[in-house]
């Protein structure tokens, strides 16, 4: 890696690249290789290598007593975790959600004849607008899903309120809020369940894989009855469900990153610090904040590009991406503008003007364990440069 002294030194302009290797924004955070070749050996061992094996088991408890809920249910990942959730919450007809969110989101919905009804957000914080919310609920509305963004949470209570008034049913998508908390309780324990991914790119992984976190003992049973076939016991199966069961393996990489969780989040801190320090000044460039009150994972960086800087959005992507800095524009152009509900919903983005114009702000730049201060001093380096030069 190399120090930037002027704008010549872009990439885009005939230099080489910043970094020789790229840096990527969700690279995957490792715990201890010693102890999970331990956990894989003692799996080969026992040969039980699916089917609600002793290391789920163990990682279900863990998450629960680490969320202070009552139950985890593990799943082979996040998006099906959603689905299991939505189909054992017996939701049809429309279901509010934003399209300021991953794919998956509206997907889990799509796949089950359910139609995502969009609302807009709030420009501060990205999540649900209440207001929004409930202009688009409709007779045929069943349930709402609240996403947590960035490792921030939702407006929990307003949209409680709103599922209480019209008997609707609330989850959120915490895919990005693991080990975050709301008023001093974490996350995990609001709405009728939450559901987490446990992705590579997620700060804590499982190689792959989700989990459903809910307080309620009825719909825990029902989603562990989902995720394997609808079998209670060898031979009986008493509810229609699908192959949705974690595997050994990924339960192994759960638990040694679990050990690990603490450290990873130190470091997402530290780096977020010194993008807060480096960004600082730069015209038209707003860092999203956190509430620091809370538990937070600081998982993402976030950076809004607006009016008042010389060059936008795009540029500085494009500049980064030639430096070898795989910033992401995360989630343009919103679901609503992604073919499969552009064609089926062609209106749905004149009650969406916020996300719009959020989802045209937004850089997503690296962080994690496979980042350190040079390397965040240099990316700001890039972007200080490049407005420099306009």
């Amino acid at each position: 890696m190399k120090t930037l002294t002027s704008s010549k030194d872009l990439a885009i302009n005939g230099a080489p690249p910043c970094f020789t290797a790229p840096l990527h924004v969700g690279r995957p955070n490792i715990g201890s290789r010693e102890d999970f070749m331990k956990l894989a050996s003692d799996i080969f061992e026992r040969r039980w290598l699916s089917n609600n094996g002793p290391l789920v088991q163990e990682l279900e408890k863990r998450i629960a007593d680490f969320l202070g809920v009552k139950h985890c249910v593990a799943i082979c990942n996040g998006t099906v975790a959603l689905e299991i959730a939505i189909r054992a919450l017996e939701l049809e007809g429309e279901v509010i959600v934003p399209s300021y969110t991953f794919i998956a989101t509206a997907h889990a919905l799509q796949w089950q004849a359910i139609t995502p009804v969009f609302a807009d957000i709030d420009p501060k914080t990205h999540a649900l607008d209440p207001a929004a919310v409930r202009r688009m609920i409709t007779p045929k509305t069943t349930g709402i899903i609240g996403v947590h963004l960035w490792g921030n949470t939702a407006p929990i209570e307003e949209l409680q309120e709103i599922a209480d008034e019209f008997r609707l049913n609330l989850l959120f998508d915490a895919a990005h809020a693991f080990a975050c908390s709301h008023r001093g309780q974490m996350i995990g324990n609001f709405g009728r369940c939450e559901v987490f991914s446990f992705h590579a790119t997620k700060f804590f992984n499982t190689f792959e894989g989700g989990a459903v976190a809910t307080n309620d003992d009825a719909l825990a049973e029902t989603m562990r009855l989902m995720r394997n076939f609808g079998f209670a016991g060898f031979d009986n199966v008493v509810y229609s469900g699908t192959n949705g069961k974690m595997i050994e393996i990924a339960a192994a990489m759960g638990l040694v990153n679990l050990d690990a969780i603490e450290g990873v989040i130190e470091i997402n801190r530290r780096n977020y610090e010194h993008y807060r320090q480096e960004l600082a000044g730069l015209p038209g460039i707003t860092l999203l904040g956190f509430d620091e009150s809370e538990r937070r994972n600081f998982q993402y960086v976030v950076i809004e590009v607006g009016t008042g800087c010389p060059v936008n959005r795009d540029r500085i992507i494009e500049t980064l991406h030639a430096e070898n800095v795989l910033a992401r524009k995360y989630f343009w152009p919103g679901c609503h503008q992604m073919k499969p509900y552009r064609d089926l919903y062609p209106d749905a983005g004149l009650s969406l003007p916020n996300t719009i114009t959020v989802a045209d702000k937004v850089i997503v730049l690296p962080t994690g364990t496979a980042v350190d201060e040079q390397d965040i001093i240099a990316i700001c380096a890039i972007i200080r440069i490049l407005i420099a030069g306009q």
